[in-house]
């Protein structure tokens, strides 16, 4: 019925480092059209507050419900109903304070705000703990009754069958009330990571080729990890993973806290694992996790060959871990603003009409904050959790090429939301994760091959496809690795095993080594990188990071059919989207023909990425480079 916070949270779009400040001091935007407008939401502070009060008085009467609901059909429907408006309600008061708060981390008096609405979704946890047990208690044959005596129990069939399809993992309702009540304390070791790794550590400062001195925390080390200049990108990486380093020992003790939290939550809902939970939720086959896995350790030499490809074309004897960030060749191009829209609707125009008329309404009203600005969050995310009003995007865009597949990359997102709200109720408009980073990594495919056709120049060519093959190794073949690890720090724990920031460190480096070739003399991996797993947030969101990979494979081959069936595949695409949470992620995209538990998809992006090098090296061939 609702989302836990952590859920909602992940709906809006992560971010790829540590929550922190945009780098730019001063705001970049004094035009109000690069804002978003907070008052679709709420006219004031004073009336997001009144509506947080409100939302809270109506848990009183959510728990009146508690034990009625088997009473007739109607009383089933009055009961859903109710809590589903609360939920709303809490999504637009949570959204509210969210975005309010990320336009500047520095005002306390926001981050109150949004503490609050946070403690609000707990207590919406604990009201409403005792509805699984009761609908399970009604039982499947008096629930089915009750679907067909009241139409207006059918947008609730889902969640009805899905609740009942989970009943060998539902407490009982005082068991339930147990554990929401323990939602907050259990969610501390992933609050206690992001004071760590935000607030706490005294990062470094550097001083680089140019003759400047910088501060390298997550943002300085995401920007300079990518200099041209190699001596600076070494000086860059070890100053980060030093520091890091000196705190690996409480960062372990709080990862495998966390961890520990999980295997015993499995543990006391009857699963054999926090794998089995993650993927049974949601009625994922276990074969997706281990097909994926499976596949792209087969497919290691692709990986490999791009190394070697990376080598030649940046003129080093030798790839070391901090080579892997700079750019093959530099683009002599930027991308403002307003010509990142253009491009973008133009690239999209592969969709149809209706997807560029709607794209092109919400680019032209106030539902994007564009531009970094002092004190704001960093990264860029889409928030799509409300059914009546609109998307929402933080994005702070640099002008740049990354910035323009970004914003490529957050309008999937927010068109996957609008053609769910056109086609379904609230009640299933809002789509799983397994599905959710389908539309934006193909958004990022389409734009991508739309630069590539258009480009004027070997070397601006060289660009979009380096670009191209960056992006399946950071999206399949790292979020890959990182599920492969995080799958064994459970596995080991689950077998009754210690885990330490040394031992966390070990683990993490022989994966990392293996992915990167390092026995081979590939790439030199330092021990003190073996570290990286400390900058990683996504591990604190169980099982979260291999859709990322499933997801990209699925948004290639949707896009190949697009650009095979034309017509019939942008429709088969945008039954997808519109879709939304009506059915199981799974079954879903194996309606649009995805089968994700089968090696297929995967062979079919590894031969996409040695096509790519193809490419590249007939380039280079033709233009005599064997370097940059």
């Amino acid at each position: 019925m609702h989302k836990s916070l952590t859920a909602a949270l992940l709906s809006f779009g992560l971010l790829l480092a540590p929550a922190g400040f945009a780098e730019t001091e001063e705001s970049s935007m004094e035009d109000p059209r690069y804002t978003w407008d907070l008052t679709d939401i709420y006219p004031s502070k004073e009336a997001w507050n009144q509506a947080r009060e409100a939302a809270l008085a109506d848990l009183q009467k959510i728990e009146e419900y508690k034990g009625t609901l088997g009473k007739n059909a109607r009383h089933l429907f009055e009961g859903l109903e109710a809590i589903s408006n609360a939920q709303q309600t809490m999504s637009k008061v949570y959204t509210y304070a969210s975005l309010l708060a990320d336009e500047n981390l520095q005002i306390p008096e926001h981050q109150e705000m949004e503490q609050l609405a946070a403690i609000m979704y707990g207590q919406l946890g604990e009201s409403t703990s005792w509805l699984q047990p009761e609908i399970l208690a009604i039982g499947a044959k008096k629930i089915n009754r009750f679907l067909r005596k009241e139409p207006a129990l059918e947008p609730y069939r889902f969640y009805l069958e899905n609740t009942l399809r989970q009943a060998p993992y539902t407490l009982d309702a005082k068991g339930e009330s147990l554990l929401a009540g323990f939602s907050t304390p259990l969610d501390a070791p992933s609050s206690i990571y992001s004071l760590i790794a935000n607030s706490d550590i005294p990062w470094p400062e550097v001083t680089l080729s140019d003759g400047q001195t910088y501060r390298i925390d997550s943002q300085g080390y995401s920007r300079w990890r990518a200099s041209e200049n190699r001596e600076d990108r070494k000086k860059v990486f070890n100053a980060y993973w030093s520091r890091w380093q000196e705190y690996r020992s409480s960062v372990g003790a709080v990862l495998n806290s966390h961890i520990q939290n999980q295997v015993a939550l499995a543990k006391a809902r009857g699963y054999d694992s926090v794998l089995q939970r993650e993927l049974h939720t949601e009625n994922i086959p276990e074969d997706v996790y281990r097909t994926l896995v499976k596949e792209v350790n087969e497919a290691l030499p692709t990986l490999h060959r791009y190394f070697k490809l990376r080598e030649k074309i940046l003129g080093i004897d030798q790839m070391h871990y901090y080579d892997i960030y700079p750019p093959l060749v530099s683009l002599d191009k930027t991308f403002d603003y307003e010509t990142s829209k253009t491009i973008t609707l133009d690239a999209m125009s592969i969709l149809g009409d209706d997807w560029v008329n709607k794209q092109t309404a919400g680019m032209n009203d106030q539902w994007v904050h564009a531009f970094p600005q002092k004190g704001k969050r960093s990264g860029a995310y889409m928030n799509g959790s409300l059914y009546d009003v609109h998307p929402y995007l933080l994005l702070n865009h640099q002008d740049d090429y990354e910035s323009l597949s970004t914003m490529a990359h957050e309008w999937g997102h927010a068109m996957h939301t609008l053609y769910a709200i056109e086609s379904q109720p609230v009640q299933t408009f809002d789509y799983s994760t397994f599905i959710a980073e389908i539309p934006s990594t193909s958004l990022e495919l389409i734009l991508q091959e739309y630069m590539t056709k258009r480009a004027q120049t070997a070397q601006e060519k060289i660009f979009y496809l380096g670009s191209s093959l960056e992006n399946l190794r950071g999206t399949f073949f790292r979020q890959t690795m990182f599920a492969e690890f995080e799958l064994a720090l459970y596995e080991k724990v689950e077998n009754g095993e210690a885990l330490t920031g040394e031992k966390i460190s070990q683990i993490y480096g022989e994966i990392l080594k293996r992915y990167h070739g390092t026995d081979q003399h590939v790439v030199e991996i330092d021990e003190l990188y073996t570290n990286e797993w400390m900058f990683v947030p996504h591990f604190y969101y169980n099982m979260y990071v291999y859709q990322y990979a499933t997801s990209i494979t699925a948004g290639t081959a949707l896009y190949e059919r697009i650009v095979e069936d034309g017509e019939a595949g942008v429709e088969n695409y945008k039954n997808l989207l519109r879709a939304g949470g009506s059915d199981y992620p799974y079954v879903l995209l194996k309606n649009a023909g995805v089968d994700l538990a089968t090696p297929e998809p995967f062979k079919a992006i590894i031969k996409r990425m040695n096509l790519i090098m193809d490419e590249m090296e007939a380039l280079l061939a033709e233009s005599g480079q064997s370097n940059s």
